[in-house]
């Protein structure tokens, strides 16, 4: 595994009005020991969001990201955001290629779209919806990018970010953005404030070079009644109480990624996982025993000539299947593609968002809860 990719520590001397000058004082003082755990502790809760620059760091190594079930478990104070490095254009012609630079007047910087956490939300919902509200832009969630954390008021930002396609909207000022300018990379790249935003938008640029023809939303299931308490046909099993508000909760983690088909195995609590979302887009779950624990043991080379048909038909599909299938076709494509995973969990109602470029797995991001990260 390649060490995580770390953002510039930048020290600023001089002082200024901005609400970084006590952080800046301290760190210009004569003879002051900066690693006393004391003095961490003020200058933290001295900092600002424009001091991300000096203490943050980026996580944005790999095409295989993970959101763990509690994504601010590993930090002190944790305060969770979300946004995408917003995109138009053709991916396969690099020269109408745009991203957006906001501006934000309170802070007076150019930076990226993002957000934080409400009450009750994923981090997908998050950057959806923040981006909306912050621009007026409708956009098709990408390619996860990885996560960047520093310190905030002695508190931790994490924010977690992704490609974002623009689909339609209009922009108008706002209190959070007055400006949003659409540039090609190195121009954006440029105006940005932060060499922390600079670093995700370099990652962004090496996903835009092998841009996905395909996504598939793989996902398990949500939690069922205990089999050893279940006498009846195991395929009628259904979704218990937790399981059935997870199958609620992907509605909102899913439908950024703009899915257009979903398919299911047959069990009783794979369509049940299947039926919230589909109802959301009113269209049809396609229930086929193909994408099944029983078809994958039994038929393995069938399932992997069907999952390839859907790979090479393009767009963006969800698939619900079961607890063994998922992990071995996964190290399948891993295997045959271009992207090695190392392990490949699947807990029930966990999402693979997985990315594929000209029928070979490019990309693939795990999201191991649809249940809220705040």
């Amino acid at each position: 595994m390649r060490a995580p990719r770390f953002c510039a520590m930048m020290v600023h001397t001089e002082i200024n009005d901005s609400p970084s000058a006590v952080s800046r004082e301290v760190n210009s003082s004569p003879g002051v020991d900066e690693g006393h755990p004391i003095l961490r502790q003020d200058m933290s809760k001295a900092t600002h969001e424009t001091d991300k620059d000096q203490n943050g760091e980026c996580v944005v190594t790999g095409r295989h990201q993970v959101i763990p079930s509690d994504p601010g478990a590993e930090f002190k104070k944790p305060t969770l955001a979300a946004g995408a490095v917003l995109w138009r254009g053709d991916l396969a012609d690099p020269d109408t290629l745009e991203v957006a630079v906001i501006h934000r007047p309170h802070y007076d910087d150019w930076s990226l779209a993002k957000g934080k956490v409400d009450p009750g939300e994923s981090l997908p919902t998050t950057a959806a919806r923040e981006i909306l509200e912050e621009t007026g832009y409708e956009i098709r969630l990408g390619k996860l990018l990885g996560k960047v954390h520093y310190p905030v008021m002695g508190r931790t930002k994490v924010v977690y970010y992704w490609t974002g396609q623009v689909l339609g909207g209009e922009f108008q000022p706002n209190e959070e953005v007055d400006e949003i300018r659409w540039l090609p990379y190195e121009e954006a790249r440029t105006l940005l404030s932060y060499e922390v935003d600079r670093q995700v938008l370099d990652k962004a640029r090496k996903r835009f070079n092998l841009p996905a023809t395909t996504r598939i939303l793989f996902v398990r299931h949500g939690r069922a009644h205990q089999r050893r308490n279940w006498e009846g046909d195991d395929n009628k099993r259904p979704l218990d109480k937790k399981g059935r508000r997870q199958s609620e909760m992907l509605v909102p983690m899913l439908l950024p990624y703009k899915p257009t088909a979903i398919y299911s195995a047959v069990p009783e609590r794979c369509q049940a996982t299947a039926a919230p979302l589909a109802d959301e887009l009113k269209v049809e779950v396609q229930v086929d025993p193909i994408f099944g624990d029983d078809a994958w043991l039994s038929q393995m080379t069938v399932v992997q000539r069907r999952f390839n048909e859907l790979i090479l038909a393009g767009g963006v599909s969800v698939i619900i299947g079961q607890g063994i299938i998922i992990p071995d076709l996964i190290a399948w494509l891993s295997s045959v593609g271009r992207l090695p995973i190392d392990e490949v969990k699947a807990k029930k109602a966990s999402v693979w968002v997985l990315s594929f470029t000209d029928g070979e797995l490019t990309g693939a991001d795990y999201l191991a809860s649809p249940l809220p990260a705040k």
